[in-house]
């Protein structure tokens, strides 16, 4: 009999042999160590591993094991996206203006996780400050594709894809303001779900742009996503924006079936550009939930089409002032030879931000202009306004909405970085969720000619979790077995 590879266990899969101590916390987490030794210089998922910390928290989880009082995630080694504060752990958005910023607080979700006993590999990579779709805008390195190392793995929490993918952890917190959680799982091939804005804290998440983002998890399968969810989400006095929801086990609904659902398809997400191959699995997963009982129709959501530029208007104009705190003054990089405040302050943020980060705070200081604002920002506001109201109209009809989750699959390393408008428009399939403030879950539904993964979304109601979980699960069990 071959030798267990316990980093190709499911978090639920691990859960059970640390429950029935047939492997142990510490064990667990020195095979995830040694693996990220072997193979993390290639896959380059890591900008900071925290071997310590986590064989420090492995032999408490273990206690509390022993002790019969661990949870689902106990004893869990997990990776945590490098925006998402740990105290005493350095983190940077990958981005040398938080080259050295070692956080004094740990953000909620962080928190949450690590109270239930999961053990901290460390910090994984990401697009600087969360912008961009492919994990290449970093100013460290560039994170790979587990499926195929020339091609990105998405972003901008591509570094948490890659590593759950890679079985360099068995499940990651990664951020989503405009598809950052699902774009990288499509094309890394695993599971991830952006929360409705508010279920999670956003509490210690270094901000992009406050009214979208959310953090959420990536996980090998729907039920480990819906256990990371179960622990991550709720009310934090820290968090204004985060709501009270009612107390219930999302990974329980994972069961549950869809015979009778009524899934709703926007026709303007099957229009031209999208790849055929894409196409085909998603149409392929429509009939297997016909098979399963659903009922599934395509409908028109003719404003979909004005998601995207409404989206890196709002983003970019939230981002402009977000971004206005890293000024050499407060904390982080801090150019040298400045003679007066304002050459300080130029100087810090032309060398401590990278392109992309730049052209994004342009954009949004521009839209925010005296005599610009009501052409762009105010008409922005407007049109998702008009979004929301047309995802609460589909709602009134279908229980769910299904999409693609990315126009292609994973392309090659450096092939549209210089192209930052063919990368906006990737985002066509996501960023309206963000818009709306709805949960959403990237789920593999096949996989293209040349074996890179396809990924089929899910869109629930607000706060709609779990309809959407089972939704996934019901896939996954049919295309999985």
């Amino acid at each position: 009999m071959a030798a267990l590879d316990m980093t190709k266990l499911t978090i639920k899969s691990a859960h059970d042999l640390l429950a029935k101590k047939e492997i142990g916390a510490v064990e667990l987490t020195e095979a995830f160590l040694d693996r990220i030794t072997a193979v993390d210089s290639d896959v380059c998922a890591y900008l900071t591993v925290c071997a310590e910390l986590a064989l420090k928290q492995a032999g408490e989880a273990q206690k509390a094991i022993d002790a019969g009082s661990g949870g689902m995630l106990c004893g869990i080694p997990v990776s945590i996206k490098d925006n998402i504060c740990i105290e005493g752990v350095r983190t940077t958005c990958a981005s040398k203006m938080l080259e050295n910023f070692i956080p004094p607080y740990t953000a909620t979700a962080a928190g949450r996780v690590m109270d239930a006993g999961a053990v901290v590999l460390g910090k994984v990579n990401m697009d600087e400050f969360a912008m961009g779709g492919s994990t290449e805008t970093s100013y460290y390195k560039k994170t790979k594709n587990p499926h195929d190392l020339s091609r990105v793995p998405g972003g901008s929490s591509g570094g948490s894809a890659a590593s759950v993918a890679a079985n360099l952890a068995l499940g990651s917190l990664g951020s989503d303001t405009g598809g950052s959680i699902r774009q990288p799982a499509a094309f890394c091939g695993v599971v991830g779900l952006k929360p409705t804005y508010g279920l999670v804290s956003r509490y210690g998440l270094v901000a992009f742009a406050s009214s979208l983002d959310q953090i959420g998890p990536v996980a090998k399968t729907v039920e480990d996503s819906a256990i990371l969810l179960d622990v991550i989400g709720g009310k934090d006095q820290y968090d204004g924006t985060s709501i009270e929801v009612p107390e219930t086990s999302y990974a329980a609904s994972v069961n549950a079936g869809v015979k009778g659902l009524k899934i709703g398809i926007p026709r303007q997400y099957l229009a031209s550009g999208l790849d055929e191959a894409v196409k085909s699995a998603v149409l392929n997963a429509v009939r297997e939930y016909e098979a399963l009982g659903a009922v599934a129709e395509e409908f028109d959501m003719p404003s979909l089409k004005h998601a995207v530029p409404a989206y890196y208007l709002i983003s970019s104009a939230e981002a402009s002032s977000n971004l206005s705190r890293y000024d050499g003054i407060k904390y982080g990089f801090r150019a040298d030879g400045c003679e007066s405040y304002g050459e300080l302050v130029s100087k810090t943020r032309a060398q401590g931000f990278g392109r992309e980060v730049k052209r994004r705070i342009l954009l949004g200081t521009y839209a925010l202009a005296s005599g610009y604002y009501d052409a762009y920002y105010k008409k922005a506001l407007q049109i998702r306004t008009l979004i929301r109201r047309e995802f609460e109209r589909a709602f009134e009809k279908y229980d769910v909405l299904i999409s693609p989750t990315t126009p292609t699959t994973a392309y090659k390393i450096g092939e549209n970085i210089q192209n930052p408008l063919t990368m906006y428009l990737a985002d066509i399939y996501t960023v309206a969720v963000n818009i709306a403030g709805l949960p959403a879950i990237s789920v593999p539904c096949g996989a293209d000619e040349n074996k890179l993964p396809i990924g089929l979304s899910v869109i629930g109601r607000p706060f709609g979790e779990a309809d959407i979980l089972k939704t996934a699960a019901a896939l996954e069990r049919a295309l999985c077995g």
